[in-house]
């Protein structure tokens, strides 16, 4: 039952490169294009929009290499905070790092990094001297003077003006970063205003994946974007602004529009009275609704995304990461479907899973995890802990021996091989846990793999794994969440912590 496409990629490239150029050409030396969202690994895109590719936008600026500039920006609240990626497991400056090697890996290269709202802060320096020190160019831009509504100031030399100019040579300027929040909308307008004093008429353009405007309001692909943005509290709206002036319904967020009249005053001040846009949405360049092709695919992958969102918040909220009220702004996403947690259909066997454990060691006390994973022929398979392995180990094998056909009695890690990273944790590396995380019983995989043919077989199949759905009734440890990223599965877990220890390593 593998996922069916929904989604044309190619068509989405065309529409988008040729949309991105005309809108260039309004303006007459430059335009600054905002990118929102993940420029690479757009997973939660590739979730909703089945078919669409997560490194789209990075196809896209290939398109226009020779014809664009590359400028990232991060917020230096977000790295004094270590603001953390989830789908990652990184925090905000290594992604960002991560993002110019990535980059750099596509034949493209990073103008410079400016890190905004910057106020010396420790981190935030550091940060800036090791990226000098690696010989990239950093501009630290303040926070704008008389911002949001003193737009004499913020036009002025004390507020944009006060910010370090970036040269730039191409026609169009990609100014992208890490999450929402990060600054680019200031950098954007802090160089269109540079540009003019100089005599450059450049413009400003937006480039957003979500919501999608021109579907429906209340659609799943852009509910289950709420539910992405609900820890900062973005919610969508009809934009009012382009209904009155076009009277046609376009669907923005909550940012955007409050943002609006003020953008509008700033543009027009900068412009000399111009600003080329009546609402948020005519600032937007966006053609990913003409490129669905089939909607009922898309929301019920949505309707999944929000579900899986919802699981995520919550062990956020049970780690201390997020407020109750992200989590209740997802519940009742959920429930505006009639939803229950159930319809992810891995949820139920995993809870079994964990109540077969429990009836195997009955009258033993500790802590029972299962694990469920559906594969792509529909076939659910379940794991749970175990003094040997954990639930997600467990799962993995089991995911794997079904693929490849092994027999249930044929053992893929070896006894002698398990004994020997068992003793190698508790005698040498004093760690108090027997039982080997995901990352373990993969290296113990593919050391048996060289004596052990089943396992050799089984270990081929891994990559059959990703993309396939996995829950968990406990929050993985990280040995078992890292080795799950990387498999590139789409986990969720319940809020349930599998030790009584408050630190797992």
């Amino acid at each position: 039952m593998g996922a069916e496409s929904a989604f044309d990629t190619e068509k989405y490239i065309r529409e988008q490169t040729s949309e991105i150029l005309e809108r260039a050409k309004k303006f007459d030396n430059r335009l600054y294009l905002e990118f929102g969202g993940k420029l690479l690994y757009d997973y939660h895109a590739s979730r909703v929009l089945p078919g669409y590719d997560p490194n789209i936008k990075m196809r896209l600026l290939q398109e226009l290499k020779d014809k664009a500039d590359i400028l990232l920006c991060i917020y230096a609240g977000d790295i004094e905070r270590k603001k953390i990626r989830a789908d990652f497991g990184i925090t905000y400056d290594s992604d960002a790092l991560k993002l110019i090697d990535d980059l750099r890996g596509w034949g493209l290269d990073v103008l410079g990094v400016v890190i905004t709202r910057f106020e010396n802060q420790p981190s935030a320096q550091q940060f800036k001297n090791k990226l000098e020190r690696r010989k990239i160019k950093v501009y630290t831009h303040q926070f704008t003077k008389g911002y949001p509504t003193d737009v004499d100031l913020i036009v002025s030399d004390e507020g944009y003006g006060a910010n370090e100019y970036i040269e730039t040579e191409k026609p169009l300027v990609v100014v992208t970063g890490p999450g929402p929040g990060s600054g680019k909308l200031a950098t954007c307008l802090s160089q269109v205003y540079h540009d003019y004093k100089r005599g450059i008429y450049s413009g400003y353009a937006k480039f957003e994946t979500f919501p999608i405007w021109n579907l429906p309001l209340k659609h799943p692909v852009n509910v289950a974007y709420e539910a992405a943005t609900a820890d900062i509290r973005d919610f969508n709206l009809i934009d009012p602004f382009h209904l009155e002036t076009y009277d046609k319904k376009a669907v923005n967020y909550n940012r955007d529009v409050e943002v609006f009249p003020v953008l509008k005053r700033i543009l027009e001040k900068i412009m000399d009275g111009e600003s080329f846009y009546e609402s948020p949405t005519d600032m937007g360049v966006n053609r990913a609704g003409f490129a669905i092709t089939n909607d009922e695919i898309t929301k019920e992958a949505a309707k999944q995304e929000t579900i899986r969102r919802y699981f995520r918040y919550r062990c956020e909220y049970a780690m201390g990461l997020t407020d109750r009220e992200t989590v209740q702004r997802v519940e009742l996403l959920i429930k505006d479907f009639g939803l229950e947690l159930e319809y992810r259909r891995v949820v139920e066997p995993a809870r079994g899973a964990a109540l077969e454990a429990q009836e195997r060691d009955k009258g033993n006390e500790g802590i029972y995890c299962g694990a469920a994973i559906a594969l792509e022929d529909g076939t659910i398979v379940t794991g749970n802990n175990s003094p040997q392995l954990h639930a997600a180990s467990s799962l993995i094998l089991h995911a794997i021996k079904h693929l490849a056909g092994i027999p249930e009695k044929i053992k893929l890690l070896l006894p002698n091989i398990i004994e020997s990273v068992r003793n190698l944790k508790t005698e040498v590396l004093n760690e108090k846990t027997l039982s080997l995380d995901l990352v373990e019983a993969l290296i113990a995989l593919s050391i048996s793999a060289t004596t052990n043919s089943a396992a050799q077989i089984a270990m081929e199949k891994l990559n059959d794994l990703r993309g396939c759905e996995v829950h968990m009734t406990h929050i993985p440890t990280p040995g078992d969440e890292a080795g799950l990223r990387r498999l590139g599965v789409n986990l969720t877990s319940e809020p349930n912590f599998s030790s009584k220890d408050l630190f797992v390593s």
